[in-house]
């Protein structure tokens, strides 16, 4: 496909880390992309990072935007083909901040179903909203069929996966009612470049209930490149639906969870001198079937 015919699509939030390399992966790609940028008190690295590639970049058009005011969302919206919808709060959770991510959900999607060129939402979610129930070490296997149970995400305070759950659910309701074509990428911790200093308390809500995750076999992780390339294959074919789990490894035994701690040094602090036994593995239970199929280039129902 000639760069001159690929549509314009638009990345929101793309200051958030998945979304500033979702919108960088799609400008190498040949698009044209409208960043939309949530406004925020002063301006982040990756907020710096983007204005200053606008300036140099004339496929790039920067939009300020607030996700709980829907028509800065629809001015973003306009003349795009697809939105990449990528919440996630810079100043970490807590039972209010997942109030305001199910709002800024629910205006997204409503204002692609007003837009009348959008085609398609990528709706970027997390692991966290399928594994957090109660007796999830029973299941043999956790697919992309499994939810979170939103009470017994409240009984931990795992506010992170109860945003995730709550506003992916919310996404897809109204999607199906408004019949907007969607497609939701369940992402595992995510892991790439400067990870530490520009997505840190992202990252430290995932990992609530790290030990839990990691004895019950659903601790998992995915590179960034990795999930970029997946959230824009899930855009261009066109037979992708429903959800997609998406992460390169499971950590099931001592040695792997030592060395995922290592790569956030210095969110995560291990002991003094500390030595892994390496001995006891953990039987893994997330399935990416699906998945499997939309890499290999087919995309799986």
């Amino acid at each position: 496909m000639d760069d001159e015919s690929l549509p314009s699509v638009c990345v929101l939030d793309a200051s958030t880390y998945v979304g500033f390399w979702i919108l960088k992966g799609l400008l190498s790609r040949g698009y044209t992309v409208h960043a939309a940028v949530q406004k925020n008190n002063g301006e982040t690295e990756i907020e710096k990072e983007i204005n200053d590639m606008e300036k140099e970049e004339e496929r790039l058009v920067v939009f300020s935007v607030d996700v709980l005011d829907y028509q800065s969302v629809l001015f973003a919206l306009k003349g795009c083909s697809a939105s990449f919808c990528c919440l996630d709060s810079a100043d970490g959770y807590d039972d209010l901040m997942v109030d305001l991510e199910v709002r800024g959900a629910i205006n997204v999607v409503e204002a692609c179903a007003q837009t009348d060129s959008i085609e398609k939402i990528v709706f970027t979610s997390s692991i966290t909203a399928a594994i957090w129930k109660e007796n999830i070490c029973l299941e043999a296997d956790v697919d992309e069929r499994s939810w979170s149970n939103q009470e017994f995400c409240r009984k931990l305070k795992l506010w992170y996966a109860l945003a995730k759950t709550q506003s992916e659910q919310a996404a897809w309701a109204l999607a199906m009612d408004r019949m907007v074509n969607m497609v939701s990428i369940n992402a595992g911790l995510v892991l790439g470049p400067s990870v530490t200093q520009q997505n840190p308390r992202t990252t430290i809500s995932y990992l609530k209930g790290a030990a839990q995750m990691y004895e019950n076999g659903v601790l998992a992780f995915v590179d960034v490149n990795f999930l970029v390339d997946v959230h824009i294959r899930a855009f261009e074919d066109r037979s992708t639906c429903g959800r997609y789990f998406c992460f390169n490894q499971i950590v099931n035994t001592e040695q792997e969870a030592l060395k995922l701690a290592q790569s956030l040094s210095p969110l995560i602090s291990l002991p003094p001198r500390y030595e892994h036994q390496g001995r006891e593995v953990h039987a893994d239970r997330l399935r990416t079937k699906k998945l499997n199929k939309l890499v290999e280039g087919t995309a799986y129902l």
